[in-house]
């Protein structure tokens, strides 16, 4: 086992953890804020891809230059739908729904892919579906209004975005992590420059800008470069655990800093959903054997 490439995705999933808390405080909507972390990923990951000379050595080739565009419009929607979801719920509910993006990636694959789906995959999927419907509160939700006011569709919708980015990524095998997200940050910017509202930078404090600064460097560059560096030098039944580290974060902190309290239902509908992601991930491997999952 690599022990310093498990270090540095322990530290870039704990440090993605506090993304939402940072949101809180930056004071700006979501596309403002993503347009901030495209331009950081964009600045700090084309840095290191010219230092590192990995630009030089790149293999360009159109079907994987399409699969990256692709993915780079899914990779921000996935962020501003994420962001949209924090403005509206609570951290603890927006990331556990979001959490579900392997549970998108399993009925996706089924769907386009002609993967078979399993029982096993079947009762994870109805699992996870029963958890959202508590953590919902679907019990509460007296109108179409109220329900898509709720934050769940944000957080829904960049659990599929996310998805499509891990489906779309999956072929590409040429072109470096770092030429990636390189071109798909930098479609990013382009992508929300027309919607940019400049008016809304303007009367931040001090404090404001520091946790957009963060958001953009710690949580996006330096969290991007140790997910990237230790990617490819750790198995995936180790990465698919140490993502949880991830949630695990961002809910202690809502609960311990901003006091979010859930309910029972909604409690027990972020038990359902974890223990359904988990079960998909960890069923398969031991049918797999010493092979893992795949990738």
């Amino acid at each position: 086992m690599n022990k310093a490439a498990m270090l540095k995705m322990t530290l870039s999933m704990a440090i993605f953890g506090s993304i939402g808390f940072f949101t809180g405080k930056t004071g700006i909507p979501a596309i403002e804020l993503v347009f901030v972390r495209c331009i950081c990923a964009t600045l700090f990951l084309g840095a290191l891809w010219v230092i590192t000379g990995q630009h030089k050595t790149e293999i360009w080739e159109k079907k994987e230059i399409v699969q990256i565009l692709l993915c780079g419009i899914f990779l921000v929607l996935n962020w501003v739908f994420l962001f949209k979801a924090f403005e509206v719920t609570s951290i603890t509910i927006a990331i556990t729904i979001y959490n579900l993006a392997p549970i998108f990636v399993l009925l996706l694959g089924t769907l386009f892919l002609k993967e078979r789906m399993t029982w096993n995959s079947l009762i994870a999927v109805l699992i996870c579906f029963l958890g959202s419907m508590l953590i919902v509160g679907i019990n509460t939700v007296q109108s179409i209004s109220d329900f898509l006011g709720s934050g769940f569709i944000w957080a829904l919708l960049s659990a599929f975005c996310y998805a499509m980015t891990m489906l779309l990524g999956k072929g590409v095998n040429q072109l470096s992590a770092y030429a990636m997200t390189f071109v798909q940050t930098s479609i990013g910017i382009l992508i929300l420059l027309p919607f940019l509202n400049f008016t809304l930078f303007q009367g931040l404090t001090t404090t404001n800008w520091l946790y957009i600064i963060g958001t953009g460097l710690i949580h996006t560059g330096f969290v991007y470069y140790l997910f990237f560096d230790s990617l490819r030098k750790l198995t995936t039944g180790v990465i698919s655990a140490l993502v949880f580290i991830d949630p695990v974060v961002a809910i202690l902190l809502d609960t311990l800093i901003l006091d979010f309290r859930p309910t029972l239902l909604q409690s027990l509908g972020i038990l359902l959903i974890f223990g359904g992601i988990i079960y998909t991930l960890i069923k398969p491997n031991k049918q797999q054997g010493p092979g893992g999952i795949e990738a």
